[in-house]
């Protein structure tokens, strides 16, 4: 009996150490950087009625711009809202004939409300913005049993689909129990802290992650912008660019996420 009352003590020890230093992160920032492969980009947007400009463009792109262009953003969270936000630097770059490439830049300013599923997206569209207020986007998410680490936390893989085709691969966290992520993914058990686009040779990835209590005022939907939803705005870039040919699609496409 005094060996059962002892054993017993040793487990409520330990129970009581791990629930101690058992922390889970609900609210502060993290840093992302979005890196482009603009070889890929580049080169995909070649065809036979432009490959005389865009073919030596290109040459000429390897021997002064690096393969990777890098863009950096936050993502403040707290009360199970998420606030992403491009830095200001990144949002006027422009070293390159190809950096107005819309894959190639960040043109969304984008508050989620993850408890009544909604979002409120600012998307400058080149020279006009638009504030749209919908429904948190759908990806549909299979989660597999592939992990890794980053910036310290255990991430589970989850593999996705969205906007019908553009296939997704995440990684998320469920030390910090927000089911948001860097632009508009969301939707798995945790935050989501690397997300790629295989073929449209884009990944994001947070950098640092600081646990801490926001500033009044920093989680807060945008307010700039011409009113409108997903359907309008979809609406609107098709409108835009039907005299566009072979490029209409990746345009929309790029604006759209």
């Amino acid at each position: 009996m005094k060996r059962l009352f002892t054993f017993i003590l040793s487990c409520l020890a330990c129970y009581n150490a791990f629930g101690q230093h058992a922390h889970f992160t609900v609210n502060g920032t993290i840093e992302f950087e979005k890196k482009v492969n603009m070889y890929a980009i580049i080169q995909k947007s070649i065809n036979k009625d432009n490959e005389a400009f865009y073919g030596p463009a290109l040459d000429a792109y390897k021997k002064s711009q690096p393969q990777f262009k890098v863009l950096k953003s936050t993502l403040s969270f707290e009360n199970n809202k998420t606030m992403f936000t491009p830095t200001e630097e990144d949002i006027v770059l422009n070293n390159s004939f190809f950096s107005n490439n819309p894959m190639v830049t960040q043109n969304n300013i984008i508050y989620s409300d993850l408890t009544n599923q909604t979002v409120v997206s600012q998307k400058k569209v080149f020279d006009e913005t638009f504030l749209l207020k919908d429904s948190l986007r759908r990806v549909k998410w299979k989660i597999t049993n592939e992990t890794r680490e980053i910036d310290g936390y255990t991430c589970r893989r989850a593999n996705g689909l969205m906007m019908d085709s553009i296939y997704v691969v995440a990684f998320y966290t469920t030390d910090i129990p927000v089911s948001g992520g860097p632009e508009s993914f969301n939707g798995l058990p945790g935050m989501i802290l690397e997300v790629a686009l295989p073929h449209e040779n884009v990944v994001w990835m947070a950098t640092k992650i600081t646990d801490m209590t926001l500033a009044p005022n920093v989680v807060i939907p945008p307010k700039k912008g011409k009113p409108t939803d997903a359907k309008g705005f979809r609406a609107t870039l098709q409108a835009a660019f039907k005299d566009w040919g072979d490029e209409a699609p990746f345009y929309s496409k790029a604006f759209s996420l």
